[in-house]
């Protein structure tokens, strides 16, 4: 594509020409078969010389059965009546030894034609111009094998329009039109198994693997193809690519192998390499004692082939390779194994075959000298040695007859009405006979079509083999499966060292459900991972989220869902104990009321104030009846009620023992002063001062009610815990500690102040009043509420919250009237109905009788010392009781008789 490089190409080549014409030389080792048309054909028959050596030894399979293979079907050809009528096919074939530059030297044998030489200076000694016998002028030349010889080939034939077909040359650079425009092969370019190698890795849930390439064209546009489509397919990662050098040490097998070891999860590895780096690298892995660790992936230069990894199966056993599709062509084998040293002298190097094949010598000049017997000619092929037909015999078939049906067609074309080789033809271009190659389209030797892209690529199509140990314990190559523009795996059957289970080849492992992807940076392939905590769930691969408030993430962390909604049951504990006492408190409740029911008119009931008892009752049996309210499940209704009845209770209790002993602290403290009695202490009054505390709290619960009307609500953060599974919604009544405070607060502020009357009333004497045991009720209600507050608050943030606060609110409630039901009424009942002749009428005592008495209690208390005279005096009331007050009885005498 850039015309500087051509010119300088062209230059360097026709000098290369020039100085072989010059010195007239021809290839010393080739194969000349006369014909029509003659076809050049190029093959590695040796391998690449040491010590300066051009040459090697003798490639049996790879050299001389894809040689044979042309020389098979041009007699095929040749005997074929409809193709190539009237017209011989001939052929230059030339061993390339499988190195470029050597490959370039010989192949301007077949340019030789196309050069004008220039003799007119030339004279014999008579003074006559010389006579050149002309090279036979190369049509098409078949090869070659190697990706690197091919391109190094391809630059001087299409200087000179020479068509070129190869059969194993898969480099996908050959596919660049515009630089190899005369050059198509028969066999599909590495792009597309660079791409049936990306399926299998996949296939295989491998996304670490490492390459090696040989140098060259093949090894490395192999390599860069295999990166490209595997960075588009997107999942793969390379962890190391290496390459081995042209002229490889066996230092530098043994310094790649350290090299991949370097990545030990990388254990997959791709090679595009040629036979002697096959061998050299599974050498080396033998050598630093890592059979079995690697993992390979072989491209078609590996193949099926035994001599890679002849002696070394232990190390190739689970390797997997790629190979073009073929079949084997039995008339090849039978033509193959018939050839004998009489019958195919026009091999060169067929005699150097039959040495290495039967491992013998024939002449005394022959190089084997590993060996000392002799070779009786006798021998034969698949008899006496094995035999195991190439695997690309088939393709080399097909880029002959490729070329033969370009020919034929363009015969056709050209020469109607010829049955041979027209002069149109003879002087026809390269050019037209590569548009021939293009449109060639027929049913190649295994009976699959063969034709050509735009590009001269065949279509993909490849067969999938792994060396596998067999029954009989002899490793060998199994088929498993086969790629034609998709990949088909046959992964039941593929088998490997450590088991049947597919070995890992990843940087870092998958991560585990709810689990998340850290990567690494610059390398995607590679992460840690984080679990998804606390109230997260995994999103995706690389990032968790945090579930909505109301839920929580599921226990594989995949999802969230909703969080469990919890209240206090009636069955739990924490309940358990409320509801028995309130139960214990409803029934002693409903007796005392019933007593004092029954017994309304008797002397103890009416002394404690009938109106005043059934009111403080009444707020006793709410108080234990609030229990059931804070249980139930919650709805506005219950709500609504716990609202009107949380404070109501223990209001109406307190209001009314507050009226109880603010009436007995007015009337001893006025009876101190005057013998008049108070204001506002009869049984009416009473009940509406109580009345009216109560409307307060009434009143307050109405505002409350307008402001915020009830609802229920579920607390997500109440039991919101660190581990998300024992997370709960409490549900619950839309009522903050706050307000349920506020909502006792009125009646703590009656109980205290009721407390503070009971303390300036503990000096009434017992017999007149029931100060006392209000007083021990005011001190115990109060040491129960004092012990609830930091109960309360204190446990605001426990997960256990609603069971502790809703227990120990219905106890402390269940604790207050019980206190206040014994301490008032117990001793009352007991008497009402143990010892019924104490309950009768007492004689009535006036105002100033009682309050006289009550002084005069109070006085004795002083010591006769402290009195005039030593003497005890005794002040008494002479003055009689005005009407007013004789008619005046007080209701608080206690039932103990004066």
């Amino acid at each position: 594509s850039n015309p500087r490089f051509l010119w300088i190409v062209f230059c360097l080549m026709r000098t290369l020409l020039d100085f072989a014409l010059s010195q007239e030389v021809y290839a010393p080792h080739s194969i000349r078969i006369e014909g029509h048309l003659t076809l050049g054909g190029l093959f590695p028959v040796h391998t690449r010389g040491t010590d300066g050596m051009p040459c090697g030894d003798i490639k049996k399979e790879n050299g001389i059965h894809r040689l044979e293979a042309m020389l098979y079907a041009l007699d095929q050809i040749n005997l074929d009546d409809q193709l190539l009528p009237n017209i011989t096919l001939g052929a230059r074939v030339l061993d390339t030894c499988s190195r470029d530059t050597y490959a370039l030297e010989q192949s301007l044998t077949f340019v030789q034609a196309l050069i004008q030489k220039d003799t007119s200076d030339v004279r014999c000694t008579n003074g006559e111009p010389p006579l050149f016998v002309k090279p036979e002028k190369v049509v098409g030349v078949i090869g070659a094998s190697a990706s690197s010889v091919s391109i190094m080939v391809a630059n001087i034939l299409r200087l000179f329009q020479i068509p070129q077909i190869s059969y194993a040359s898969t480099a996908p650079e050959l596919s660049d039109d515009r630089r190899y425009d005369f050059f198509s092969r028969v066999v599909p370019p590495d792009s597309f198994q660079a791409q049936a190698m990306v399926d299998i890795i996949r296939a295989l849930d491998w996304t670490y693997v490492s390459t090696v390439a040989s140098e060259g064209s093949y090894g490395e546009k192999g390599v860069e193809a295999f990166q490209q489509i595997s960075k588009e397919a997107g999942g793969i990662c390379i962890a190391q690519s290496l390459k081995i050098p042209h002229n490889p040490k066996l230092e530098d097998y043994d310094e790649a192998i350290q090299q991949l070891l370097e990545t030990p999860h990388s254990r997959g590895v791709i090679i595009f390499a040629s036979e002697e780096d096959v061998r050299g690298l599974l050498n080396a892995t033998k050598r630093a004692n890592q059979v079995g660790h690697f993992l390979w992936i072989g491209s078609d230069s590996w193949g099926a082939k035994s001599s890679p990894i002849h002696q070394l199966e232990d190390v190739a056993v689970g390797a997997v390779t790629i190979l073009p599709k073929r079949s084997s062509i039995k008339g090849f084998d039978e033509y193959f194994t018939s050839l004998t040293l009489e019958n195919n002298r026009r091999n060169v190097w067929f005699a150097e075959f039959w040495e290495e094949n039967f491992d013998c010598r024939l002449l005394s000049s022959s190089k084997r000298e590993d060996t000392s017997r002799k070779c009786t000619g006798q021998e034969r092929i698949g008899i006496d040695s094995k035999y195991e037909q190439e695997g690309k015999v088939q393709f080399v078939i097909d880029a002959v007859y490729a070329m033969a049906h370009a020919l034929h067609n363009m015969q056709r074309d050209l020469c109607p009405e010829h049955s041979g080789i027209c002069p149109v033809m003879e002087a026809a271009e390269g050019k037209t006979l590569l548009k021939y190659i293009r449109n060639a389209s027929f049913n190649g030797s295994a009976g699959t079509s063969v034709m050509f892209n735009k590009n001269g690529d065949a279509p993909g199509r490849y067969d999938l083999f792994q060396f596998q140990m067999t029954n009989s314990s002899v490793p060998e190559y199994r088929p498993i499966g086969q790629w034609v523009e998709t990949l088909q795996l046959r992964l039941e059957e593929l088998q490997w060292p450590e088991g049947e289970q597919v070995p890992i080849s990843m940087c870092s492992l998958p991560c585990k459900t709810g689990e998340r992807k850290k990567r690494v940076k610059g390398m995607p392939c590679c992460w840690h991972c984080e679990l998804c905590d606390g109230y997260q769930y995994q999103y995706d691969e690389t990032s968790c989220r945090l579930c909505s408030y109301d839920m929580r993430p599921n226990p594989n962390r995949t999802e969230c869902q909703p969080i469990p909604i919890v209240k206090l049951e009636w069955h739990s504990p924490w309940a358990v104990i409320p509801v028995f006492l309130a139960m214990l408190g409803i029934i002693a409740t409903i007796f005392v009321m019933a007593t004092f029911i029954h017994y309304n008119n008797t002397p103890i009931v009416r002394a404690s104030g009938r109106e005043l008892s059934y009111v403080l009752l009444t707020g006793i049996f709410l108080c234990y009846i609030i229990t059931f309210l804070m249980i139930a499940k919650p709805d506005v209704g219950v709500c609504s009620f716990r609202r009107i009845f949380l404070g109501l209770g223990m209001c109406i209790s307190y209001a009314a023992l507050l009226t109880k002993t603010n009436r007995i602290y007015r009337i001893f403290e006025q009876g101190k002063q005057t013998v008049t009695a108070p204001r506002f202490i009869s049984p009416t009054s009473q009940i509406a001062i109580t009345s009216s505390l109560i409307c307060l709290q009434l009143l307050g619960v109405l505002i409350w009610f307008a402001v915020d009307p009830p609802n229920t609500i579920i607390d997500y953060d109440e039991q919101k815990t660190m581990n998300p599974n024992l997370a709960r919604g409490v549900l619950k009544c839309d009522i903050t500690d706050l307000q349920m405070i506020c909502s006792l607060g009125y009646s703590i502020l009656l109980m205290v102040t009721c407390t503070i009357y009971a303390i300036k009333t503990r000096d009434v004497p017992e017999d007149f009043n029931e100060a006392k045991p209000i007083g021990f009720t005011m001190y115990t209600t109060c040491i129960v509420w004092l012990a609830f507050i930091p109960i309360f608050f204190g446990t605001a943030q426990s997960a256990e919250k609603l069971y502790i606060q809703t227990t120990t609110l219905t106890i402390s409630m269940n604790l207050s009237a019980s206190v206040a039901l014994g301490m008032l009424y117990m001793p009352k009942v007991y008497v009402i109905i143990f010892h019924p002749e104490l309950n009768v009428q007492k004689r009535k005592r006036s105002f100033k009788a009682m309050v006289t008495a009550a002084t005069m209690s109070s006085r004795i208390s002083v010591k006769p010392s402290e009195r005039p005279n030593g003497e005890a005096k005794t002040e008494l009331c002479e003055n009689p009781p005005t009407p007013a007050i004789q008619s005046y009885s007080l209701a608080l005498p206690f039932w103990l008789p004066v």
